[in-house]
């Protein structure tokens, strides 16, 4: 694979999967949403179709790796850091256009969350906080309860992708990617509960920046003094999935 060909498949992946994802958030919290309050459920399916549609489509030209913490792994285990750079920088960069493209869809609703003269605080008409649509938030402010989610969450991710490859049939059949997507929608069912499970540097940061940037009327703070735990956390567990498959398998 050319660096152009892994930088411009990293940016298309990335950014479908970032639009399903901040799509599916914003679905089921922006006021005047079909989808409104829809629950939990639905955003760990739409994040993992998110996984289907951005991985298959960059597979042909980068690999669809579409995850620092994935790219990091595989590093770790093969020795190979040569294009690593290369991965990171489309990821990033498709995480921040994804992550514009759904504000775009909602841009309606997003202009749409002001506060009206006279709103009560917590009625059903004051603003929603929006950086949850775009990045993760934790339930309980631990930092290193939450570190330690986001290593072992993602351990739970990484170690799985890197041992399907040694499941026989499985890269023939081209049927790898929906395994991966199917993993998680299940570590976001069982396992997104503390931190909303960023799992991916990119997915967090990309999106995070374009929040702070964007024209959201009353979205709120974007908490960078927690960014750095999605960011730190899935890197190593990463790293430790690749160590541990590496010397185990």
């Amino acid at each position: 694979m050319s660096n152009g060909d892994i930088f411009i498949g990293e940016v298309i992946g990335t950014a479908i999967l970032i639009l399903f994802g901040a799509g599916v958030c914003a679905a089921v919290t922006l006021r005047h949403s079909k989808a409104r309050a829809s629950g939990w459920v639905v955003i760990a399916f739409g994040w993992g179709f998110g996984v289907l549609a951005g991985a298959y489509t960059a597979a042909p030209l980068s690999g669809g790796q579409l995850n620092p913490a994935v790219t990091i792994g595989i590093a770790v285990d093969t020795g190979k850091w040569g294009k690593v750079w290369i991965y990171l920088l489309g990821q990033i960069v498709g995480a921040m256009l994804g992550a514009v493209l759904a504000y775009l869809v909602y841009l309606a609703q997003f202009q749409a969350n002001v506060r009206k003269e006279g709103t009560a605080e917590g009625s059903a008409d004051e603003p929603v906080a929006t950086l949850g649509i775009f990045s993760t938030i934790p339930e309980i402010r631990n930092p290193i309860a939450n570190l330690i989610t986001e290593i072992i969450a993602t351990m739970a991710l990484v170690l799985p992708i890197l041992a399907f490859g040694l499941t026989k049939g499985l890269g023939e059949s081209g049927v790898t990617v929906l395994v991966v997507s199917l993993l998680v929608v299940g570590i976001g069912l069982s396992l997104g509960g503390p931190t909303g499970y960023a799992i991916n540097p990119a997915r967090d940061l990309g999106p995070r920046i374009m929040h702070t940037f964007l024209p959201i009327p009353n979205k709120g703070t974007s908490d960078w003094g927690y960014a750095w735990i999605p960011v730190v956390g899935p890197l190593i567990g990463g790293a430790l999935a690749g160590l541990v498959y590496n010397v185990a398998f």
